[in-house]
C-alpha cells in the first residue's frame, strides 16, 4: 500500500478514483484494501476542508430542510418556537430565532447550533 500526501488536484483526482475503486472492491473490515479507503478518505477529508470549505445553510432553511427530511409540520416546531404565528414568522424570515429558540431546536431536533446561530441570509422585514 503506498500511499501519497494530498497536495495537489492531480494527487486529489488519483486519490478520489483509487477510492471508488477500493468501495467497488467491497473490502472486508481490518483487510490492507480497508485500512487503505480509511486513510485515503481522511486525506481526501482534509483537502477538501482546506480547499472546498462548506458555508453553513441559512438557519432557517436548516430548519425547513431538517423538516423535510423528517416529514415535519409547522406544527411540530410549536414546543421549540412557540404558537403557530410565530413559527410562521420565523419560517418566513420575518422574526429572527431566540437563544431559547436555538437551545430547544438544537436540543430536541439536533440541528447543529453552529447553523442555528449564524446570521440569515435574508434581513428580517
Amino acid at each position: 500500500m503506498q500511499i501519497n500526501p494530498i497536495r495537489t488536484e492531480e494527487d486529489y483526482r488519483v486519490a478520489l478514483h483509487r477510492i471508488e475503486v477500493l468501495m467497488d472492491m467491497d473490502a472486508e473490515a481490518g483487510t490492507p484494501e480497508d485500512d487503505e479507503l480509511d486513510v485515503l478518505a481522511t486525506l481526501v477529508e482534509a483537502y477538501e476542508a482546506k480547499h472546498y470549505p462548506m458555508d453553513l445553510p441559512d438557519p432557517i432553511e436548516a430548519i425547513k430542510f431538517h423538516m423535510e427530511q423528517n416529514e415535519m409540520t409547522p406544527k411540530d416546531l410549536q414546543p421549540m418556537i412557540g404558537r403557530m404565528n410565530r413559527v410562521y414568522e420565523v419560517l418566513n424570515h420575518t422574526r429572527p430565532l431566540t437563544l431559547s429558540m436555538i437551545r430547544k431546536l438544537h436540543g430536541e431536533l439536533g440541528i447543529p447550533a453552529d447553523s442555528l446561530i449564524r446570521e440569515p441570509a435574508r434581513q428580517y422585514s
